[in-house]
């Protein structure tokens, strides 16, 4: 029974818990196996965001959550390098911290670019690793949000991105022009999905082998 002093973000991942300790079911699920419902969680939540009502918005994000939590019961288990919902929580918290330091470490930020300079400077000194601006870029994307994502990277190191062959005056033009080019690919008997990937792949070695002229 939940009380007013009980937390419910600790109840829930109590809740996780035991019904990974105790469903057959839950305990048979690994990391790999959960992909599939992340990624409809995911895109639940987007409907939610761009058509649904609050109580759908929050319905859909504790689904979310619930993923984040499921997740974290299974890493606590592993038996070589456990983490629990608290290392998750706690790691989060630290980056956030570093990422607003004109919020928690007394510098300035007067404009939405300021903030985004203080990020990535921030983000840059966690990545130092990382030998190109591609390292990070979720391969499991869809192929336009990773086309998105990119040409934003290739434009950074000076690698060439195909020009439109006529500019949209507006999202409801470019939606228009990549429906057409959609209905273009079915026409013709071609993969859209397929064509971009192979695109992408094709300017990701023109963005290395910029990055190694430098």
């Amino acid at each position: 029974m939940t009380t007013a002093d009980q937390d419910p973000l600790r109840e829930v991942a109590e809740t996780m818990r035991a019904v990974r300790e105790r469903c057959v079911w839950s305990q048979r699920i690994t990391h790999r196996d959960l992909v599939p419902y992340l990624i409809e969680e995911s895109h639940e939540v987007i409907d939610a965001v761009e058509s649904g009502s609050r109580a759908d918005l929050r319905e859909e994000l504790g689904d979310l959550l619930w993923q984040v939590l499921f997740h974290s019961a299974i890493a606590a288990q592993d038996p070589d390098d456990p983490f629990d919902v608290d290392d998750v929580a706690r790691t989060l918290n630290e980056k956030m911290v570093r990422r607003h330091p004109h919020v928690f470490a007394g510098e300035t930020a007067e404009t939405p670019e300021e903030v985004l300079v203080h990020w990535n400077a921030a983000k840059a000194a966690e990545k130092r690793t990382r030998r190109s601006v591609l390292d990070g870029i979720p391969r499991g994307m869809p192929a336009l949000a990773l086309a998105q994502k990119v040409v934003g990277r290739a434009d950074g190191v000076g690698a060439v991105v195909p020009e439109p062959a006529q500019t949209p005056a507006s999202e409801a033009e470019l939606g228009d022009a990549l429906l057409s080019l959609v209905a273009l690919a079915r026409d013709s008997g071609w993969d859209a999905e397929r064509a971009l990937r192979e695109r992408l792949r094709a300017l990701e070695d023109e963005v290395r082998a910029a990055e190694s002229d430098r």
